[in-house]
């Protein structure tokens, strides 16, 4: 087992790494958030018929209860979040209750955020089950979409405990894996060169192989908890931690979430980041090598939402983060350091063209 802990201004809270780490619940609890009158746990249409009946059998002793949402992008909605906080004040949960999180990042979210405002904040746990979720349980962002864009209701609400079970990853599809893998190739590219180049000579092929697994979750993670720390409500360099999601989101939202999963679209967003950048210094960032390995582990780097270059521009300026409708990117000094630029709407709209003519040019649009 390994232990993280994540330390902002006003919080601290560890992160449990590890097989079979679930077993260890009940312990985390009482060590984590003593005097817990009920337990609350949200989860999906997806994992709960794997897990929740395990989750549950780990919570002898507590007054438990359970709610279940439909699994998907689209359950990060204004009508979910009022029918959680409905189904919660049915279940009397008071100031002293927990609710536990057990999912993926839509889970994790939706849950933070019931968390964050139900009698105006109580706590929660966060049990991850996706490789993805390595980075969104982490950091206390929570939200909801709205019909305008991605994440733009919410807050932020600090877990007690991370809880992250290796072993819930055994029944990801491959896509799963790639969305994942795409937020840990970012940290890399963002925030530690060494960390990039190992992951790109280690990992040929997704799922990462459990040799290595652990590892490679537990970095990802460390290099979180560091911005974190240092810039808990993103008013500085935790926004670097947004490289690709600019138009990784646009793509997302402009496709209404069906045809692309998180990862993938910020995949894409990282590949127009680097040549965005890469333009702007006149040189190199991440050598061709890069661009042959993520096609080796299944990436597309074209999506038909960027045939309509108009329409994701005003994706983009919907963007939090934004400011008096400038837009704010993400992009690479080199590997391993990012900044934050502003980026003209014409550029944005010129790079775009760009962007699909290298496709074209290498020959996998």
């Amino acid at each position: 087992m390994e232990t993280i802990e994540v330390r902002t201004d006003n919080e601290q809270y560890p992160v449990f790494i590890g097989k079979g780490m679930i077993s260890n619940l009940n312990t985390i609890i009482k060590e984590t958030v003593p005097e817990c009158s009920s337990i609350l746990i949200i989860s999906d249409s997806n994992v709960a018929p794997l897990y929740l009946k395990l989750v549950k059998k780990e919570l002898d002793g507590h007054q438990v209860n359970e709610w279940i949402i439909p699994a998907g992008e689209s359950s990060k909605s204004l009508r979910e979040y009022e029918k959680g906080l409905t189904y919660a004040l049915r279940c009397q949960l008071d100031r002293k209750s927990l609710i536990i999180a057990l999912g993926g990042g839509v889970v994790g979210d939706l849950a933070g955020f019931i968390a964050a405002t139900y009698l105006r904040g109580i706590r929660f746990i966060q049990i991850p089950t996706t490789l993805l979720a390595h980075d969104s349980s982490v950091g206390g962002k929570v939200g909801i979409n709205h019909s305008l864009g991605k994440n733009l209701i919410g807050a932020f609400h600090q877990p007690e405990a991370v809880l992250f079970d290796i072993d819930f990853l055994k029944t990801l599809p491959v896509r799963e894996w790639r969305s994942g893998f795409a937020e840990i190739i970012k940290m890399g590219l963002i925030r530690d060169a060494e960390f990039y180049e190992y992951l790109s000579s280690k990992v040929e092929s997704l799922p990462v192989k459990e040799d290595i697994l652990e590892k490679v979750i537990k970095r990802a993670i460390e290099l979180k908890a560091e911005i974190v720390s240092l810039d808990e409500r993103e008013a500085g360099i935790r926004a670097y931690l947004n490289l690709g999601h600019t138009l990784g989101h646009a793509i997302e939202a402009e496709s209404r979430y069906q045809s692309i999963s998180h990862g993938e679209a910020v995949m894409i967003g990282m590949l127009y980041a680097i040549k965005l950048s890469e333009e702007r210094l006149e040189r190199s960032i991440v050598s061709g090598k890069f661009y042959d390995w993520i096609s080796q582990l299944g990436y597309a780097n074209w999506h038909p939402t960027l045939n309509r270059p108009g329409l994701l521009l005003e994706r983009i300026k919907q963007d939090k983060k934004n400011s008096r409708q400038q837009i704010w990117m993400v992009l690479l000094e080199e590997c391993g350091e990012a900044t934050l630029e502003k980026v003209e709407d014409q550029v944005i709209l010129e790079q775009l063209d760009s962007f699909k003519s290298w496709v074209k040019s290498i020959g996998t649009s």
